[in-house]
């Protein structure tokens, strides 16, 4: 069992709140929640549900007045609280990666792909730049972006948001996360685009054992690709089963809401 535990990213009784002009905001409220290693675990719901809030919190990012009052989030026998502010630089990133919802935001305009990536993986690998160079080449063309050599020279303005897209899944990948959450990573994009990226991150969760957390409102997505799926309702998860159960046999009224707008 302690074996089991160590192969998960847990979060276990985690609570948020948000302190605001008009009182305190309870955005996450007593959330338990499994990822395992080389599966896909999706976190459903609606905007404004805390699924995002849930993300940030196990990255320590949540904004200034966002505060975790309760709870615990463990990976790999590590309790995130509990970690110096060193560990948890090395946590995020090499422990727990991240893909967000909009890639161009979170890529620095004024650095090219190649230096984004050949960055994260000098200062987690302690290589020398042209080592880290073939590195990152290899990365571009695992997530099969087209002229990866010329792509390294680029800016990301110079790039569609699929191909943003697949930068940030190869830095990602290139950091050798554990364990990677994305949020919504594919809401911006086309139906043809949309299924690569998911199709990617298949991979990574079979191939590399990676465990990920899929955030993404959208059931016909969790179909294709979940293994285990929670349901989150204005801060709380609702239900929780493996994906055939909730398409087949949901409980609770929100999850049945949720499916019958896809039907």
């Amino acid at each position: 069992m302690e074996w089991q535990e160590n192969k998960t990213l847990k979060i276990q009784n985690l609570r948020v709140d948000f302190l605001t002009k008009t009182g305190t905001i309870q955005a996450v409220k007593g959330v338990n929640l499994t990822v395992p290693k080389g599966k896909i675990t999706a976190l459903v719901g609606e905007s404004g549900s805390g699924k995002s809030v849930t993300s940030l919190a196990v990255l320590g990012l949540l904004p200034r007045n966002g505060k975790i009052v309760e709870g615990e989030i463990t990976a790999e026998g590590m309790e995130f609280g509990k970690l110096s502010k060193e560990q948890k630089k090395r946590w995020n990133g090499s422990t727990v990666g991240m893909i967000f919802q909009d890639p161009s935001a979170s890529l620095n305009p004024l650095y090219t792909v190649g230096n984004q990536i050949t960055e994260g993986i000098r200062q987690r690998q302690k290589m020398k730049k042209e080592e880290a160079e073939k590195l990152a080449l290899s990365y571009l063309k695992a997530v099969k972006l087209p002229n990866p050599k010329q792509l390294m020279k680029k800016y990301p303005f110079e790039l569609s948001g699929g191909m943003c897209q697949r930068v940030m899944i190869a830095i990602a990948m290139a950091l050798k996360p554990k364990y990677l959450i994305a949020d919504e990573p594919t809401t911006a994009l086309d139906v043809t685009v949309q299924r690569q990226i998911l199709s990617e991150i298949y991979r990574m969760s079979r191939e590399q054992k990676m465990g990920i957390l899929f955030i993404t409102h959208d059931l016909g997505v969790v179909a294709e690709i979940a293994d285990q799926v929670y349901i989150m309702q204005v801060g709380e998860i609702v239900e929780a089963a493996p994906v055939d159960e909730i398409f087949h046999r949901p409980t609770h009224p929100y999850t049945k809401k949720l499916l019958s707008a896809i039907l």
